[in-house]
């Protein structure tokens, strides 16, 4: 089972099978005072400042392309730290981005510039090898801790050289969101002053644990889950299950090990929320990752002209809380009359079968994009209005 996993991470989390593990010693700690560490930053061009023509897709078919544009002097920043993408050799990344990272910034993080400024580090991340590693049995603890180091670092230096005291707003997903957490509970959550300026942190595809019943008290000590629209100083967290699947016993994500803890799950289209509620969902359409039932055809039209398409409404979510489970339940809203797909994907396949425990990982920021982005769209125009009084 474990090798399965290993293989079905692979698929997961990148964009193709791991590299063979290598002995190779990590490459030299980065120097996040060197633009050249930074995969995003405000003001020049890179994967976040670079238009994504997108076709809206609506019952009636394709519609109208539109493009994200780059915030002018946005009050509020944003710190996005990718997944588990990269195919180098050895247990730990080397500091040269390859298409891997860069695609996967483009679709996760690249639209918030529209309404933050954006920086996302480099880092020395467990590659695609080291999942392979640890499903043999091998100990990962120190790639787990460089990567770490190496995420702080830049934390460090962008509160030191270029936050310049503005609020700010953490995104991250699946190892992303991991070693978010730990920056959270390890040094923004003891520094009041830092926690204070911290209007939200968006946490996909990474369990943060609470009590059952409770917001807050298990990942962390006193920064909650997000109970309403528009609070800030919260989490939004969650991992993405289609509806008639259940986190399974021993899943990767949806499932608490701790007795008495079950996983947090906050709807990202609006938090607090217990009904089903429509998504605001941007879809990489270029992706040649397996889906149930086959490549999807996402309008009888025909295939889009861009890579990516945007759909609001065709899949609605809700959060869903049992015991020791928590976790995003997605249904599609198929209607076989109209123009559009009836069919997502996000599932995690290896050797043909989908792995039921992995849920819709690949897919946890997309299905929401668009609703995180107006969030913190409010949260920016807040942040401006306050700073004018």
């Amino acid at each position: 089972m474990r090798s399965a996993i290993a293989a079905a991470a692979a698929a997961a989390l990148g964009l193709a099978a791991p590299a063979p593990i290598s002995a190779q010693a990590p490459s030299a700690a980065p120097n996040y005072a060197q633009d050249s560490s930074w995969l995003c930053l405000p003001g020049r061009k890179d994967v976040c400042s670079t238009p994504l023509p997108t076709t809206a897709l609506n019952a009636n078919g394709y519609g109208s392309v539109g493009r994200n544009e780059v915030a002018k002097n946005p009050p509020v920043d944003c710190f996005y730290v990718y997944p588990t993408v990269s195919n180098d050799p050895g247990l730990n990344s080397d500091m040269m981005p390859g298409p891997e990272e860069k695609v996967t910034a483009e679709t996760q993080f690249a639209r918030f510039a529209s309404v933050c400024r954006t920086f996302a580090p480099v880092y020395r991340q467990m590659t695609l090898a080291s999942i392979a590693t640890y499903s043999t049995g091998g100990d990962i603890r120190p790639n787990v801790l460089i990567a770490y180091r190496d995420v702080l670092a830049a934390w460090k230096n962008y509160l030191a050289t270029r936050n310049h005291g503005r609020p700010f707003v953490l995104v991250g997903h699946s190892q992303g969101s991991l070693l978010l957490q730990q920056l959270i509970a390890r040094e923004i959550e003891k520094d009041p002053v830092i926690a204070g300026r911290m209007k939200l942190a968006i946490l996909a595809g990474w369990n943060v644990i609470v009590p059952q019943g409770k917001l807050v008290g298990g990942t962390f000590k006193s920064t909650p889950l997000c109970s309403r629209e528009g609070e800030t100083g919260c989490v939004i967290a969650w991992s993405s299950f289609r509806e008639k699947n259940v986190p399974p016993r021993g899943a990767m994500f949806g499932v608490a090990r701790q007795p008495g803890m079950t996983v947090g799950c906050v709807n990202p289209a609006r938090p607090g929320s217990r009904d089903w509620m429509p998504l605001d969902s941007y879809w990489y359409t270029r992706s040649t990752l397996p889906v149930p039932d086959g490549p999807i055809v996402w309008s009888s039209e025909g295939s889009p002209g861009t890579s990516y398409v945007r759909t609001e409404g065709l899949v609605s979510a809700k959060c869903m809380s049992d015991g020791n489970r928590g976790y995003l339940s997605v249904r599609t809203n198929a209607d076989p009359k109209d123009k559009r797909t009836d069919r997502v994907g996000g599932e995690v396949a290896i050797l043909g079968m989908f792995l039921p425990g992995w849920g819709m990982h690949l897919a946890d920021i997309e299905i929401a994009l668009g609703d995180l982005i107006r969030q913190v769209g409010a949260i920016s125009d807040q942040s401006r209005t306050a700073a004018r009084h």
